[in-house]
């Protein structure tokens, strides 16, 4: 009797999706993105869009973390990069704002890539402290170069128009966002089918073993900095047409520390773990707040306290998700495939 997943052709097993259901589930995905906006009002509209943006970030977050071993805490400082580059080439240079987001992922790419050489010497908590540092050094220089950014003045940015529509509206904007989170997916799965992501996961797993077979470690741990950092100059430049204002707030280390929890929440080194993230710690906030508003009639003092309990709950999710599903939401995610893929036999 057959039992488990064969392929018999190289065709079949490298493919993206190799069985029956992953083509029905990622059909069905895709379906339910091309329905929903006609059916969502203008709130979970902007949660949507809110979704895609984060969910581009934190794939690019995963590549560099996740994928690669290399920890981060200047992805709110790498974003910022490319939301101002974007803007102020709109705005001082009246550039497309399609052209912008190109050019502003690229910048942010070269940025990425020279914060990115303290690499090859640190690592661990050594390297954390390093991309701190570069969180702050970006903040301190969009906040003090006036004759620039503007300085801790905001910074606003045009209407995105294509044939005549203005796209940051929550419904047009939808399309651009969730395409391009779409092409980032695919990107990045078959980035990590190629010898660049192979190269890439082992120096996360053992570097000196990845040197001793011939990977450049100074050579590949720049390069996945730089692809890091254009993903995440994307989400930048995506935010600030969506929103038409740049401001430094929005680019604090909370937003690092924000990105690095969609991850863990999500899965390490997952693309389908970066969307469950990002969607966890998007609706997280939301579902707090509606619930707030909700009980103000009940605890009028709730409000008060609102953020504290925000707060408290992010906290609390990091802490149960390390301690019981350290694997995030991309794990049991899995279990539940397993589970109906071997019903009844489970064990």
């Amino acid at each position: 009797m057959v039992s488990g997943v064969f392929h018999t052709s190289y065709e079949s097993d490298m493919a993206l999706r190799r069985t029956p259901a992953q083509k029905i589930r990622i059909a069905l995905f895709i379906l339910f993105i091309l329905v929903f906006p006609f059916f969502a009002n203008k709130y979970t509209l902007t949660l949507a869009n809110q979704i895609a943006i984060a969910t581009i970030g934190a794939i690019g977050l995963n590549i560099l973390t996740g994928y690669t071993g290399q920890i981060s805490l200047g992805q709110g400082g790498f974003m910022a990069v490319g939301a101002y580059t974007a803007g102020l080439l709109t705005v001082r240079l009246g550039m497309p704002w399609w052209l912008s987001i190109i050019i502003a992922s690229l910048v942010t790419a070269v940025v990425g890539a020279i914060f990115g050489i303290p690499s090859l010497r640190l690592k661990g908590l050594y390297l954390a402290i390093a991309t701190l540092a570069a969180q702050e050094i970006i903040l301190w220089t969009v906040t003090h170069w006036k004759g620039l950014t503007g300085g801790v003045e905001a910074l606003v940015v045009p209407d995105p128009r294509l044939f005549g529509l203005r796209l940051n509206a929550d419904f047009n904007f939808y399309w651009l966002a969730w395409a391009l989170a779409g092409i980032t997916a695919l990107v990045t799965l078959n980035l990590f089918r190629t010898h660049y992501g192979r190269a890439f996961i082992a120096i996360r797993d053992q570097d000196i073993a990845a040197e001793v077979m011939g990977v450049n470690l100074f050579r590949y741990k720049l390069l996945a900095f730089a692809i890091s950092s254009f993903f995440v100059g994307v989400s930048g430049a995506l935010l600030a047409h969506y929103r038409s204002i740049v401001t430094w707030e929005r680019f604090t280390l909370d937003v690092s520390v924000l990105y690095l929890a969609m991850i863990i929440i999500g899965g390490m080194g997952s693309v389908s773990g970066s969307l469950f993230g990002a969607s966890f710690m998007t609706l997280l906030p939301a579902f707090l707040t509606n619930m707030g508003r909700a009980l103000r009639k009940v605890f009028p003092a709730i409000n008060a306290i609102m953020p504290f309990i925000q707060e408290a709950t992010f906290g609390l999710v990091i802490i149960l998700f390390l301690i019981l599903e350290p694997e995030g939401l991309k794990k049991l995610w899995e279990d539940i495939k397993d589970y109906f893929r071997l019903w009844p036999f489970s064990y």
